[in-house]
């Protein structure tokens, strides 16, 4: 699909996260006004709740799903309304639209710098994978060596972990430091103490659509994830390391899970599918796909120390992962584990060939054993109180670009 052009101008700079292309979704509010749901374009947040009340634009004819704070209700409305949603929404921002449908858009948006934006959906369950093959082998090589680095399980499953709904929080949420048990390999016991070895994931979020509560097949998954989100698996290392055995991550995980407020459809992406890798082994059957389910969209981190000059010290892609995230959902209905809408699903870190590709801080400074000089001249091996984590993503069309918008945490000391 080429660049589509919106009578807003705003839309149509190469470098807008938001042209017509896009249309993502999220909630925002303005002042002390309700939440309401709104889609971005441009620098303008279109009120859909306010359209759907003035009869304007309709999602289901029989019923209003847009005057809640979060879009739960219209993605249970399945694949079809969702497209004749986007048709209709797209018509009405096009270039060469009729002048009063371009005078109602106005009334029924807000200018993005005035708004407040809020968790676009309803979290129903979280959990979170471990699928960059990159990522694993690092991680293994640092705690177990190169010649075991990766479990023996690895390359046949997709391994994850239940997460908490709770700790995910929208962008721009401060991140309090937090306490844990932690045991050091020279400490004689363990103690309680704030995390030391605090740290960030770069991943993506998918998020379900579509209820299930039967085993679906890859197909059906891809079919069932509405869109995506740029996620920070934020991640207590040395909390975690004492912790994990046998049972894996609980505390170390559960401080917070930082999303980005925009959901970028799967329609606006499906430009960029791309495929897995080549597979080391063969996957059982239920796990094949049957066309390309990754997508390719560039990832970047940047840190900014206590409000200081923003350091990128990341830049990954996202068609780095060895598992998508149909695989991924796919593999989750195999044991019967129903599935609901609001679901998120977290995609593990995402880490490149390459040093500049690792998406956690934990392989970039390698355990805290290769620290990063920043470009304020500050050392860092892991997060410290007050720096500013920005994750970002895009996929780049021919003159345009699809973006999510920036994820966002700053870190807080401690509580005493």
């Amino acid at each position: 699909m080429g660049f589509c052009r919106s009578w807003l101008d705003s839309a149509n700079g190469r470098d807008c996260d938001f042209p017509l292309n896009n249309l993502p979704y999220g909630v925002f509010s303005v002042g002390d006004g309700d939440l309401r749901c709104g889609v971005a374009i441009g620098d303008r947040i279109v009120d859909a709740t306010g359209l759907e009340a003035a009869g304007l634009l309709r999602a289901d004819p029989d019923a209003d799903v847009l005057d809640a704070p979060y879009w739960n209700d219209f993605m249970e409305l399945g694949r079809n309304a969702w497209s004749r949603y986007r048709a209709a929404l797209t018509a009405m921002l096009a270039d060469g639209v009729d002048e009063v449908v371009q005078d109602a858009i106005i009334i029924h948006s807000v200018p993005m710098a005035e708004a407040v934006l809020h968790l676009p959906f309803r979290v129903s369950e979280f959990t979170d994978f471990y699928s960059s093959r990159h990522h694993a082998t690092n991680v293994g090589t640092m705690f177990r060596g190169a010649e075991n680095a990766l479990p023996p399980n690895w390359l046949h499953i997709p391994i994850g972990y239940n997460g908490r709904a709770s700790s995910v929080v929208v962008s721009g949420t401060p991140i309090t430091r937090p306490h844990g048990q932690i045991k050091g390999p020279g400490d004689d016991a363990p103690r309680f103490a704030p995390s030391a070895r605090f740290d960030i994931e770069l991943e993506l979020g998918a998020i379900i659509g579509q209820a299930s509560d039967r085993p679906i097949s890859v197909a059906e998954a891809f079919e069932n994830i509405f869109g995506y989100v740029i996620l920070n698996d934020w991640s207590a290392r040395d909390v975690q390391a004492w912790e994990y055995q046998p049972l894996g991550p609980f505390q170390a995980k559960a401080t917070a899970t930082t999303i980005s407020p925009w959901i970028v459809t799967a329609a606006a992406l499906e430009p960029f599918r791309t495929s897995t890798p080549a597979r080391a082994e063969p996957l059982l059957d239920y796990l094949n796909e049957p066309g390309p389910m990754l997508y390719d969209i560039a990832l970047e981190v940047g840190l900014s120390p206590d409000g200081g000059t923003e350091t990128l010290i990341c830049q990954t892609n996202y068609n780095e992962m060895y598992f998508s995230a149909a695989q991924q959902l796919a593999h989750h209905t195999s044991s019967g584990c129903p599935m609901r809408v609001g679901d998120l699903l977290g995609s593990g870190t995402i880490s490149g060939p390459e040093k500049h590709n690792r998406g956690s801080l934990l392989e970039l400074s390698w355990g805290g054993k290769e620290p990063l000089t920043l470009d304020t001249g500050e050392i860092r091996c892991f997060v410290e109180d007050r720096d500013t984590l920005v994750l970002r993503g895009h996929a780049q069309g021919d003159g345009y670009r699809i973006g999510f918008g920036s994820c966002v945490g700053t870190v807080r000391p401690a509580s005493q």
